[in-house]
């Protein structure tokens, strides 16, 4: 900024280093995959690190977000990136200090807490901010600064102090956004109304090459964006790629996100250490660097704190959040501990390796963690964030059932175990939001459904994509079906969009907002249906559009 008015005025430019761990080492620009150490010619004669305080060009491109809200805390997040598609954002090897302010108006009036941190090369520049301090239950604005340049202002909210009683908490999910197959039109929608929280449930960036002309986009993109992610380096220009979606960073803006990843951050239908089999890393020890390289990117994008931050090809995804006595949160990984998909993926009928009560698609580890929470019955509504269905969908017409094997569907002894699990320890209402599906689809949750007279534990509300699959319709052949075999499904449609709930004391409120063209840049968004679930009661009631 320039003039007298310079509200950065006064901050020191304080480092801020985290702890640092090595993997592995490959070649490329990036000089490293999701390894964590020094880079060399980062050091002045003295052994001091030498930082850059201005930058020619505005390097906020990418724009900003907030994170992982707590009562006291939420992390805040930039990527410095002048030149966005090239290695490192175009910057040299020096780290760049970053100025940041939060406030408790959006004009900055009265900023609480500020300071610096520094953006460095080994994390592609990007910036994790752990704001410390702030008030429970309540709206901040941030921003970020480096030398004249000051990035956009963003709006982040606190949860409820532990024990608090919030009277309604408002919230939206979303998931799989091709970028190639529709423009985010969806995420338009979101900035424009006023949200608690957000949740990111999976399918952020497709590891597929986005095609020449990026498809309904007709873009002239560099020659890496047309090849599938391996390395570092390409993980890192696809994400780049996507957050330079000017609606995609409104929607970052706007509210405080929770993400999670499932298959293609990495690529399509990995199962822990087990790569797809049909891609360009076809050994197990090649698609641990993958990983590694995938992980590393995806935190390096994401509004996350540190704990997040991968080791190698292992990353800490499954955790909670809590709003007071109404809504706890878990936040699932449904792809780093499961057994591989049984009858070698895609569709089938119940089979010894789905119906195998050794597998599992949590692990054992966050299987238990799921059911200890369980126990502790700590909100009105216990809430399952995940990637995809729980729900049993059967997908063929006729008496024969044709399941896909990369849901719960394939991992049936998950499904009893944990939503068994929830009854046995009286969970009052339990939801599962979740998404992969490439449309909406909500259900009635059993643990058996092999057994007509089993009870219904919860409530499954399955989002569709934001523009995976293009326009869509409103129910194709493959969702008529759905609806017609499973009794259980209430609900289907097969438009992009994404979901806004309210959540009450007295009922949960799911509002699914579909957009009639993807294709386009300015398609139309409206309520397709407004479905409600009374507290104590699983059932699903239709309160505004059609079922």
């Amino acid at each position: 900024m320039t003039g007298d008015h310079n509200p950065f005025r006064g901050l020191r430019l304080d480092a801020i280093d985290a702890t640092r761990r090595r993997f592995l080492t490959v070649t490329g620009a990036a000089m490293g995959l999701a390894v964590v150490g020094s880079l060399p010619g980062l050091a002045s004669a003295d052994g001091s690190a030498v930082e850059l305080t201005q930058l020619p060009e505005y390097p906020f491109a990418l724009g900003v977000a907030s994170g992982d809200p707590l009562s006291d805390s939420v992390v805040l997040w930039t990527r410095l990136a002048p030149r966005p598609l090239e290695p490192f954002g175009g910057l040299g090897p020096r780290p760049v200090m970053v100025l940041w302010q939060v406030a408790e108006d959006p004009d900055f009036r009265r900023v609480v807490r500020s300071g610096s941190a520094r953006a460095r090369r080994e994390e592609s520049y990007s910036v994790h901010v752990d704001v410390q301090g702030l008030r429970p239950w309540r709206e901040y604005w941030y921003r970020f600064r480096v030398g004249r340049h000051v990035s956009p202002v963003g709006r982040t909210r606190t949860a409820p102090a532990p024990g608090d009683s919030p009277q309604a908490l408002r919230f939206a999910f979303a998931s799989c956004q091709a970028y190639w197959e529709g423009f985010y039109t969806a995420y338009r929608d979101l900035a424009a109304h006023e949200h608690d929280v957000v949740f990111h449930l999976g399918d952020y960036l497709y590891e597929y090459g986005v095609g020449v002309g990026a498809g309904v986009r007709q873009q002239q993109l560099p020659a890496d964006t047309l090849r599938e992610t391996v390395t570092l380096d390409e993980y890192r220009s696809r994400y780049a790629l996507y957050k330079l979606d000017a609606d995609l960073q409104a929607a970052h803006a706007s509210a405080p996100w929770i993400v999670t990843m499932d298959d293609h951050e990495v690529e399509n239908n990995w199962a822990d250490e087990i790569p797809e089999g049909n891609t360009p890393t076809p050994t197990r020890n090649e698609f641990l660097v993958r990983r590694a390289n995938a992980f590393r990117a995806w935190w390096e994008h994401m509004p996350v704190r540190l704990s997040q931050q991968p080791i190698g090809p292992d990353v800490q995804l499954y955790r909670r959040f809590q709003y007071g006595d109404l809504v706890r949160f878990n936040l699932m990984d449904t792809r780093q501990y499961r057994d591989d998909q049984a009858a070698g993926d895609g569709s089938d009928s119940p089979n010894p390796g789905s119906l195998d009560p050794n597998r599992t698609i949590t692990g054992a580890e966050q299987e238990r963690w799921l059911l200890d929470g369980f126990a502790e019955r700590s909100a009105r509504w216990e809430v399952l964030a995940h990637q995809t269905a729980i729900a049993q969908l059967d997908t063929r017409a006729g008496a024969d059932v044709i399941v896909p094997m990369d849901t719960w569907d394939g991992y049936v002894a998950s499904r009893q175990r944990v939503l068994g699990g929830a009854a046995e320890r009286g969970v009052r209402n339990l939801v599962s939001i979740a998404g992969d599906l490439h449309r909406s689809v909500v259900s009635e949750l059993k643990a058996d459904y092999a057994d007509p007279a089993a009870p219904v534990i919860g409530t499954e509300f399955v989002g569709t994509s934001i523009s995976s699959g293009r326009d869509g319709m409103d129910n194709d052949e493959g969702g008529l079906t759905i609806l017609a075999e499973n009794p259980h499904v209430k609900f289907s449609n097969f438009q992009r969009g994404y979901v806004r709930v309210e959540v009450t004391p007295e009922r949960w409120l799911a509002d699914y907002r579909v957009v009639d063209r993807v294709t386009v840049p300015d398609g139309t968004v409206s309520t397709r249906t407004l479905l409600a679930v009374e507290d104590g009661d699983p059932s699903i009631h239709v309160v505004g559009g059609q079922a």
